[in-house]
């Protein structure tokens, strides 16, 4: 069987005197124009490997938004033998960097879509592009990310004797914390909220540390808080709906249900993905998020406009 070979990129966009734009890479070694890609690192998440890539190939710092199809093509493996690259894509806004080009890139040009669609060599490249085009249509582009996460795996309550509301991360959940850090990086997040017992604020800490964040805990949140009412958690929900702020909160297997709740109630009516998108939510508060996934939920607008346009699970 042909090995898989995982890889991952982005489609950096931006609208330019009224039309949207995307950044194509020139790669001298083959002559050819194609996205900014790259192959993932040993057990480096796809997110994180394409704004890692999108950076180190084109010097620019990118927020990855709603994803895009994915690409499958032969290639050969460093034997020679016979490979399938595998390539995950994310449409990407801009944020910062340099603009230095790296790795191997001699070129970035950022061009109208009909002249992407015409300058790219690869056709598999166009189903991107085009699937780019449906998300600007239909106004999802200027999407911004909530992220709901489980907290990380922490000690067993039964070798905890004190109040269980401190109870630690294990080496397991250390790990898994430092992992959803560069998770949330890649989507941008700059406003992080938690649960105020230890094994949620230590979940988050690695992120804000990093970032230099601000971390807010909520009593609310926690198992005990939500057990008295389950107000405070759906408030907190609600200001960051809100705010419309890139954003991560994180929370107990109990509360979480509730939650994915009230994102289930604003799936946006797409034809195409609104049923995929809700039976992502109701299958997450249905069978319980894993300790330390991070569910992605792509929202456009804010307050009661707010609506949820894709989804995706990721664990740590």
């Amino acid at each position: 069987m042909a090995s898989v070979i995982p890889a991952a990129g982005t489609l950096p966009w931006r609208r330019r005197d009224g039309r949207l734009e995307v950044a194509l890479v020139h790669r001298p070694k083959y002559d050819d124009w194609s996205w900014a890609k790259g192959k993932l690192d040993p057990g480096e998440h796809p997110c994180v490997a394409a704004a890692r890539e999108t950076l180190e190939e084109t010097g620019l710092v990118v927020r990855l938004g709603v994803p895009l199809p994915s690409a499958e093509y032969p290639v050969l493996d460093p034997t020679g033998g016979p490979a399938t690259k595998q390539v995950h894509y994310w449409s990407a806004r801009v944020t910062g960097g340099t603009g230095a080009l790296e790795h191997e890139i001699d070129e970035v040009a950022w061009v109208d879509v009909r002249t992407a669609h015409d300058r790219l060599d690869y056709a598999r490249d166009r189903e991107q592009l085009l699937a780019l085009v449906r998300a600007e249509r239909a106004d999802e582009l200027r999407s911004w990310p909530l992220v709901l996460v489980r907290h990380a795996k922490a000690t067993p309550r039964g070798r905890w004797e004190g109040d269980d509301r401190r109870r630690p991360l294990d080496a397991v959940g250390r790990s898994q914390a430092l992992a959803l850090a560069d998770v949330l990086g890649a989507y941008g997040v700059t406003r992080v909220v938690s649960s105020s017992s230890t094994r949620c604020v230590s979940t988050l800490e690695p992120y804000a540390v990093r970032h230099g964040l601000r971390l807010r805990t909520r009593d609310a949140l926690s198992e005990e808080g939500f057990a008295e009412s389950d107000e405070g958690a759906v408030a907190q929900v609600q200001r960051l709906l809100e705010r419309g702020d890139a954003a991560a909160l994180c929370s107990h297997g109990p509360v979480l249900p509730t939650l994915l709740g009230i994102l289930l109630a604003r799936v946006a009516p797409s034809p195409e993905r609104g049923g995929v998108v809700a039976e992502h939510l109701r299958v997450a508060a249905d069978e319980s998020m894993h300790k330390g996934e991070a569910l992605v939920c792509h929202l456009v607008g804010r307050g009661e406009d707010a609506r949820v346009v894709d989804v995706e699970r990721i664990d740590t």
